[in-house]
């Protein structure tokens, strides 16, 4: 296991757990959300598919990011796909949390440094909103997508809950190909 993509609803732990198994093994991370927000504005979608794909063009990574639009040159290319997916309340809950943190100031992302109390909460389509409404809507299509990718060969892990989470990262950083 040398090429790890993960992916779950916001607020699953998908930055924690790559940041984690990074550290653990040495082999780089990054956030899809990173290429794509970048200080001169956000990429045109051709310019992100390029740069995402550049980085997986490597032998040894963990990307993690909410973009089943990449499974091509993200999903395909690893050798390990692990899907985040939580309970719909409890993802609300962590949603929650995550963005009051975010909103005083004790957390620092892409995302935090464009957050407002009306597009974290008020908005029409805002953050606590969107989840719920994508949750709903992407669960069946991911499905879809994650057997396609099993398909292809690529080990498909589906993590349910924090605990799941912990007893598979224990055994996979044991499994990591180091460089």
């Amino acid at each position: 296991m040398r090429k790890v993509a993960l992916f779950g609803s916001p607020a699953t732990g998908k930055s924690t757990l790559a940041k984690e198994l990074s550290s653990r093994t040495g082999l780089p991370h990054t956030d899809l959300d990173d290429l794509l927000f970048t200080s001169d504005g956000t990429l045109n979608p051709d310019e992100f598919r390029l740069q995402a794909a550049d980085v997986t063009s490597g032998a040894a990574w963990f990307v993690e990011g909410n973009f089943s639009k990449l499974a091509d040159v993200v999903w395909h290319r690893a050798d390990v796909l692990v899907w985040l997916d939580f309970p719909l309340p409890l993802v609300v809950y962590r949603i929650v949390r995550r963005s009051l943190r975010q909103l005083t100031g004790r957390e620092d992302s892409a995302q935090a440094r464009r957050l407002t109390w009306r597009k974290a909460f008020f908005a029409r389509r805002s953050l606590l909103r969107t989840a719920v409404r994508k949750y709903r809507h992407n669960r069946p299509r991911y499905a879809r997508q994650v057997a396609e990718t099993a398909a292809l060969g690529v080990q498909v892990v589906r993590l349910r809950s924090a605990r799941d989470v912990e007893r598979w990262t224990a055994v996979a950083c044991e499994s990591v190909q180091r460089p």
